[in-house]
């Protein structure tokens, strides 16, 4: 596990680079509730700080249920299992764990994904664009993400409106 530092501030990228404890098979009473086939409320909302209030909103939870429609087609695609390791984010988890307080995790519009290498995050990057431009439907954000310890992520965002339709490569 990552340590957190004397005043328990565990900065973004520690945070975004390990993954649910739902993706890693342990369960609690919010993994129950499914969002789709392949993914539940508890991989959304699993945090390393379980102290801090995180539950989302009827809103939020229908955000995170479009998202999850991509993802599905993300899982079939890549032939593997996708891990969540950020998907909806509280006001008071986002600032604990150092979010900007525009984040799409704000409103369950934006999931991190774990990938194991940069081959990976870039053949999810590829799908998703490729989906994108398949459906004629826009994402809001698309990032690969490499944190200091060498972990890289993809930061996916899809809005119900007004999508933005970034791309960047992001060193955290």
């Amino acid at each position: 596990m990552t340590e957190v530092t004397s005043n328990n501030k565990m900065q973004l990228s520690e945070h975004l680079a390990l993954p649910s404890e739902a993706a890693l098979g342990h369960s609690n009473e919010l993994d129950g509730p499914r969002l789709s086939p392949h993914f539940t409320l508890g991989e959304f909302t699993k945090s390393n700080y379980p102290e801090v209030y995180n539950i989302p909103s009827h809103v939020a939870i229908e955000n995170m249920k479009r998202i999850c429609g991509w993802l599905e087609i993300l899982r079939d695609r890549a032939g593997t299992p996708i891990i969540i390791n950020s998907g909806y984010r509280s006001p008071q988890l986002n600032k604990r764990v150092g979010g900007v307080n525009t984040s799409n995790h704000l409103t369950g519009c934006a999931v991190d994904i774990r990938c194991s290498g940069i081959e990976q995050a870039i053949e999810y990057a590829a799908i998703l664009i490729a989906y994108s431009k398949e459906i004629k439907q826009d994402y809001d954000e698309l990032f690969i993400e490499k944190n200091k310890y060498g972990r890289y992520w993809v930061h996916f965002a899809v809005r119900p409106k007004e999508n933005r339709r970034k791309i960047s490569f992001i060193k955290t």
